[in-house]
């Protein structure tokens, strides 16, 4: 018999260092999928590593074969900035694998009978408010609203959102066979900042970047305005809302997308927090132009309210806990050690 098993892709990222230490703290059995070997002390929490890429269908033929997978975190991406660079590798990994993934989930839940939970980690890149005066003058912005993202990795990612409820609400109705095996749940995440790795390439990732390199003794030149301001939450809540919404009863979710969100600071009120804990730290401003559109596209807050009414999201960091309780002695004590 095959044990019901979790699937995490893209399990060496950000999100899955943290994912994967709560999964096996709550005794789940984990099967990961990473284009590069797990690092030791996540190797360890796995009862199976694969090491490919999500575009490999013989690869993902072999895990339906040996596992009964009954909750999929699908974190594999190329991440926005590098998807600019590589829009065709973009749209191979963060679309084709993704519907390799559903059509994988969709097998799983017919040959276990029940619906496979797929848990997918949009992006606030899938927003794209046309100029920073119309971005000035929105208010918080809802799920449905700006859907117009600038970026290939946006573009991608909103795709995958309909390709998502597509196959959660209206695959093989045309068909014999019933629809139903994927339930697809999806969280829109703004910037996310973590203690625990080091930045991947996002471009909502110069607030974690002047961190570490302040705790580095390192100077930094920030790449947006001083004035730019994006939603941003730490790592542990958003590893909380995941495992949160995976949890929670389908009959009380009214969406298959999700909005959240933290503190919306701007990057300049992130700088003086950092310099007030770093006094050495060397601080310089070089605006992008490129990766400045991109964020100037994005909210400056969105309106998680149906997170917070369906499934009782509530971060547990605002702007000042985040940053002088956890991040700062985090990455602090890291850097010393």
């Amino acid at each position: 018999m095959r044990a019901a098993t979790v699937l995490v892709t893209g399990a060496n990222g950000e999100i899955g260092h943290g994912l994967l230490t709560r999964l096996a703290a709550d005794g789940r059995s984990i099967v990961t999928l990473d284009i590069a070997p797990l690092e030791p002390q996540l190797a360890k929490l796995v009862r199976r590593e694969f090491t490919g890429s999500i575009t490999d269908l013989g690869l993902l033929e072999r895990i339906l074969s040996e596992f009964e997978i009954d909750l999929v975190f699908h974190l594999a991406a190329l991440l926005s900035t590098r998807s600019e660079f590589t829009p065709m590798s973009a749209h191979q990994v963060n679309v084709e694998g993704t519907l390799h993934l559903l059509e994988f989930a969709h097998y799983e839940g017919l040959s276990h009978g029940r619906p496979v939970v797929f848990m997918y980690p949009s992006s606030i890149a899938a927003y794209g408010l046309p100029d920073i005066e119309t971005k000035n003058r929105a208010k918080r912005v809802r799920e449905d609203e700006w859907n117009t993202p600038t970026t290939m990795y946006g573009c991608n990612k909103l795709y995958c959102e309909h390709l998502g409820r597509y196959y959660t609400r209206h695959y093989k109705q045309l068909a014999a066979e019933p629809a139903g095996h994927v339930d697809f749940r999806c969280v829109r995440f703004p910037g996310l900042i973590s203690a625990l790795t080091t930045p991947s390439g996002g471009t909502s990732d110069y607030a974690p970047e002047m961190i570490h390199a302040a705790a580095k003794g390192e100077p930094y030149s920030c790449f947006v305005r001083k004035d730019t301001r994006i939603p941003f939450m730490v790592m542990p809540d958003a590893i909380d809302a995941l495992l949160l919404l995976a949890a929670a009863p389908r009959a009380r979710l009214t969406r298959t997308a999700y909005n959240l969100a933290a503190f919306s600071p701007t990057a300049d009120e992130i700088c003086e927090v950092v310099t007030r804990a770093f006094p050495r730290a060397s601080m310089t401003w070089n605006t992008d132009e490129k990766r400045q559109r991109i964020v100037d596209s994005w909210p400056a807050e969105v309106d998680d309210s149906a997170a917070r009414r369906d499934w009782g999201f509530s971060p547990r960091y605002d702007f000042d806990h985040a940053f002088n309780d956890y991040l700062i002695p985090t990455i602090t004590e890291r850097y010393k050690s």
